[in-house]
């Protein structure tokens, strides 16, 4: 069984998914770790990405990419953060497609995608869960722990599907508001509903 995992920005996805791997046995396909690890020295976006943008968006001691600043750089722009994605999301979906092939048969997978529904991936998919929080709760995760600026997490936000609109097309919703007790006991009833036993 593939489970397409997804919702907006600091809604709690990974979290979520650790839960399945942790009490399902899910094998997780992450797509922002793909996204992190093809854009590192060495990753198959790391040379194109510096073409395209140019050497200030390296680190000084040069290990790796200026996350922060290619950032603020593309999500400034619709058309730079187009050329971004058109250099990384193909690589990503590359990654995601050969690890479908390859675990596709285990009893469940989780892939793990924030814009799962925005790229038509629900149709490699048996299930789309979608994890939503309010917008305060959202707010304080993304501005506390990601040291991002109101400014950013608007425009990041604005790049997205509108979580209303995710949850009118998931098949199952995780309110991930109230709590871990509370997200992992959803993630319990789940994964009985599906007919696993959660351990």
């Amino acid at each position: 069984m593939i489970i397409g995992l997804t919702g907006s920005l600091g809604s709690g996805k990974t979290t979520v998914a650790h839960m399945f791997e942790k009490m399902g046995g899910a094998i997780v396909i992450d797509a922002d770790a793909i996204a992190r690890k093809v854009q590192e020295p060495g990753g198959s976006a790391f040379e194109e990405i510096v073409q395209a943008f140019g050497p200030e968006v390296v680190l000084p001691d040069g290990s790796g990419l200026d996350r922060r600043k290619l950032a603020a750089e593309v999500f400034s722009s619709v058309e730079k953060l187009a050329r971004l994605n058109a250099i990384v999301h193909p690589r990503v979906r590359e990654e995601e497609m050969r690890l479908l092939a390859l675990h596709g048969g285990e009893k469940l997978v989780v892939l793990n995608v924030a814009l799962l529904l925005e790229n038509t991936m629900n149709e490699l998919v048996d299930r789309v869960v979608v994890v939503t929080v309010s917008e305060a709760k959202r707010r304080e995760r993304l501005f506390e722990r990601s040291g991002m600026s109101p400014e950013e997490v608007e425009r990041r936000l604005a790049a997205q599907m509108p979580q209303e609109e995710k949850v009118r097309r998931a098949d199952d919703v995780i309110d991930n508001d109230s709590g871990l007790e509370a997200t992992r006991q959803q993630v319990r009833d789940l994964l009985k509903n599906w007919g696993m036993d959660p351990r």
